[in-house]
């Protein structure tokens, strides 16, 4: 068996390529019949798909990319049916199956629908379910009649590596191999370590400096000195940290270096040309760039390039793939023609049963039926035919480009892309320009890009039963199950995620107007504040320097009615707990809101929800709150894909989505041409340069849009997993179920989960069960709590452990694939 490595896709990370033996002999003959669609096995693997895919949404939201689950999946389903007593690979295999499912759904899901919330909607669980459960089907019932064209008529001739890596996983753990103890070792690391700074706050999640700062002369001058605009910061994430690992040193250097772009070189030249500018610059609330911090400055205007670069980047990556995919259609319709002339015998073997093609053509009829007829998808009936016609050509696609090249090189974002193109064309010829128009475009996209993502992973999921000698009928009832099950929650992850770090902030536009008002309200909560400036004056402070301290605290320092100091909150809070609450002063002394002046009880205050979507207003797409009037006074900016990353001094949970920031983009430019062009050609043209330089331009152009404290741990993954290859050495295959992978896997998925489960926790309790496990918060103000906050050198010290660990855990210990002796 020869490996080699596949080329670099923006979707998936890069596995084993595995060449298949030219003749198959399966592992169990199909003589043999043994336990294999069995209620465990369904249960175990569904539990497991919704781990793995909830680690895929946050992975995708986060820096758009996911990690292929089905090794992880194996090693636990081998370890923990042995631990039960017994372990047998068909039940194993349906195991990883059903679990793989969990995955291939999380990123169409995760990659698409964030794209909503740009365009001015929120993301509703019916929604999601449908968009999830309906393309996950429509790309399992796809792929049985191809199964026998791709996967047995051309065995030899299709790789699919990463269904062969996990047949070879499956075989040496029914042989007595699998060391499962290093994922599991991952996850709890991964899990604790992440609550521990997340949760607890116990240190900072980001550590970094700017690179310039402001000096006084002697004078009385204010001078900048240093590197102006420059900053470096690094998140201390497990799960980032192995990500970098699994998709190498390669890429994790690329992405990295268009951080660097971002945050070394493209801020500070924005910052020295704009310094002198005393007009605001594409800023609608007229900040001036010598006003802004880098943070600023890249919300601004580098965003906007990095979009650029991400569009030209996944249309390059279109563009390459068109004859692969164009070749890969032809001859998987071929293949498809040619083993349906065959003659039928009398007898079918148990690893040749699949489910009879009157399921597939039953339920294809049921499923454009629903997708048109359901209400919460918004599609017509000419959409619901392009999901038809680009669903059947895509998961053809996608299954035949799987067999040649691997997932890794399955260009899923290129698909969506193509789609989005078509779609947005047909629409804009059409006239339909509309808000919901856009959404139904998206919606569109999205159920083709899940159908084509999941008609790949099934495809790899069937290769691995026929190599182990499973059943195909029964692996495609799992593959059903674990659709169903993985759409269930997968939708639910992403609303939690995105709750959980939505903000309300005071926000207005005078003169403008929400373009819908709808049904749903939010109360505030007043209490009127004596305040006296005679009061803050012998404290030494101002009454604006007390907003950022009390909305840590989650009161709001606003103007009631006469102008007269007030305070709100979102949640109903008593008096006399509001009036008792600790203001840390800028001294460093803490007083109590009471101290500073009396409060009392006020009315509440209502206000709508609002929707601005469209080009007609100079109002940022997004959620607002509206008075009876309709005038704009606060935004809910959401978690995912917000626009706002600090308030009051206070840095704001976001996960940036570049891949919904790309459909957005496409969507937003056709259809309403709402975009600031200068900047996103540089982007593209930026791009362009790379391809030029032969550098994939895709992860470079991911770094360029995410925070560089995000590529950051990724580029220290990839170095470790450098020193381990070179160090270790081994054939590419094995490094996919080297202890290093799977140590990476579970930091993955244990950071991930810890991260979803806070988030839950800040949306059930309003904020007040985090707030109550703040451990700086509860020690007040004071030396220590202030350290844990603060110090740079704490946290990097907490992440520098676990990065030694994974060094360690690659160099020596053992691997997943190494079969125990016989006795």
């Amino acid at each position: 068996m020869s490996h080699g490595q596949p080329p670099i896709s923006e979707d998936r990370v890069p596995i084993a390529q595995a060449a298949g033996p030219a003749i198959h002999k399966p592992y169990v003959p199909a003589t043999e019949s043994r336990p294999e669609l069995t209620l465990r096995g369904l249960a175990l693997g569904s539990v497991l798909g919704i781990v793995f895919g909830a680690s895929s949404v946050y992975l995708a939201v986060k820096v758009g990319l996911t990690v292929s689950a089905s090794i992880p999946v194996a090693v636990l389903s081998i370890a923990i049916f042995r631990a039960l007593g017994r372990s047998n690979i068909l039940e194993n295999t349906i195991v990883q199956t059903v679990g793989s499912a969990g995955e291939s759904l999380a990123f169409g899901v995760a990659a698409a629908l964030p794209a909503l919330l740009l365009l001015g909607y929120d993301i509703d669980l019916m929604h999601a379910f449908l968009v999830a459960s309906l393309g996950g089907v429509l790309g399992v019932l796809m792929m049985i009649p191809l199964r026998d064209g791709l996967i047995v008529q051309e065995h030899g001739k299709l790789a699919y590596p990463e269904g062969t890596a996990a047949a070879d996983v499956l075989v040496v753990g029914e042989e007595g191999g699998t060391n499962a103890r290093t994922v599991v070792l991952g996850f709890a690391v991964g899990g604790l370590y992440k609550f521990a700074y997340a949760g607890l706050h116990l240190f900072k999640e980001v550590v970094g400096t700017a690179l310039g700062w402001v000096k006084t002369t002697a004078a009385g001058v204010a001078q900048r000195a240093g590197y102006t605009g420059g900053s470096v910061s690094m998140e201390v994430s497990p799960e980032l940290l192995g990500v970098g690992y699994i998709i190498g040193p390669k890429v994790a250097s690329i992405t990295f270096a268009g951080g660097v772009l971002s945050y070394l070189i493209l801020i500070p030249l924005i910052t020295f040309f704009g310094s002198g500018l005393e007009q605001p610059l594409l800023r609608p609330d007229g900040t001036l760039i010598r006003e802004m911090d880098p943070d600023t400055v890249r919300d601004a205007y580098v965003l906007y390039i990095g979009a650029g670069a991400v569009a030209t980047g996944g249309l390059v990556s279109l563009i390459r793939s068109l004859p692969t995919i164009l070749n890969a259609f032809r001859r998987g319709l071929d293949t498809f023609l040619a083993s349906q002339r065959k003659e039928a015998g009398p007898v079918l073997l148990r690893t040749e049963q699949d489910l009879p093609i009157t399921v597939v053509l039953a339920g294809s009829a049921l499923l454009v039926l629903g997708i048109w007829l359901a209400p919460p998808l918004q599609v017509n009936l000419l959409s619901a035919l392009l999901i038809v016609v680009c669903g059947f050509f895509f998961v053809t696609v996608s299954a035949r480009i799987t067999g040649e090249i691997g997932s890794s090189s399955n260009p899923i974002s290129g698909m969506v892309v193509a789609t989005l193109l078509l779609t947005c064309l047909v629409y804009l010829l059409l006239g339909w320009t509309s808000a919901e128009d856009r959404f139904m475009a998206l919606t569109t996209a999205a159920i083709v890009g899940i159908a084509a993502s999941n008609g790949g992973t099934t495809a790899q999921d069937l290769k691995t039963a026929y190599l182990v000698g499973g059943t195909p009928r029964r692996q495609q009832i799992a593959l059903f199950v674990g659709v169903l099950t993985s759409s269930l929650l997968i939708g639910l992850v992403l609303v939690v995620l995105n709750r959980g770090a939505t903000t309300v902030l005071p926000e207005t536009h005078p003169g403008q107007t929400v373009s819908v008002v709808g049904d749903e309200t939010r109360t505030q909560h007043t209490y009127p504040w004596a305040v006296s400036e005679q009061t803050l004056a012998a404290r030494g402070v101002k009454l604006a320097e007390l907003k950022g301290p009390l909305w840590r605290q989650g009161l709001e320092v606003a103007q009631g009615p006469g102008g007269a100091p007030e305070l709100r909150s979102w949640n109903a809070q008593p008096v006399e707990r509001v009036a008792a609450t600790d203001v840390r002063l800028a001294s460093g002394q803490t007083v109590k809101v009471s101290e500073l002046g009396a409060v009392t009880p006020g009315p509440e205050r209502t206000w709508r929800v609002g929707y601005v979507r469209g080009a007609e207003t100079p109002v940022p797409t997004g959620t607002y709150l509206v008075d009876e009037a309709g005038a704009i006074h606060y935004v809910v900016d959401p978690g995912i894909g917000g626009r706002i990353t600090s308030y009051e001094g206070v840095p704001l949970t976001r996960y940036p989505a570049p891949k919904a920031q790309l459909f957005a983009l496409i969507i937003d430019g056709i259809l309403t041409q709402k975009l600031p062009w200068d900047l996103v050609l540089v982007g593209v043209f930026i791009a362009l340069m790379l391809e030029l330089c032969g550098v994939s331009s895709l992860p470079f152009a991911v770094g360029v849009y995410l925070p560089i404290s995000s590529s950051a741990p990724i580029f220290v993954g990839g170095m470790v997993r450098y020193v381990v290859d070179r160090v270790r050495g081994g054939s590419a295959a094995e490094s996919e179920f080297s202890p290093g992978t799977l140590l990476s896997s579970g930091y993955i998925a244990g950071g991930a989960i810890a991260g979803v489960l806070i988030a839950f926790l800040e949306i059930v309790s309003d904020g007040a069960w985090t707030r109550a496990i703040d451990i700086p918060g509860m020690l007040g103000d004071t030396p220590f709590s202030r350290f844990l906050q603060e110090s740079n050198l704490w946290g990097l010290g907490f992440f520098t452990v676990i990065t030694a660990l994974l060094l360690l855990t690659g160099l020596r210990g053992e691997s997943g694939a190494q079969a125990k002796p016989a006795k």
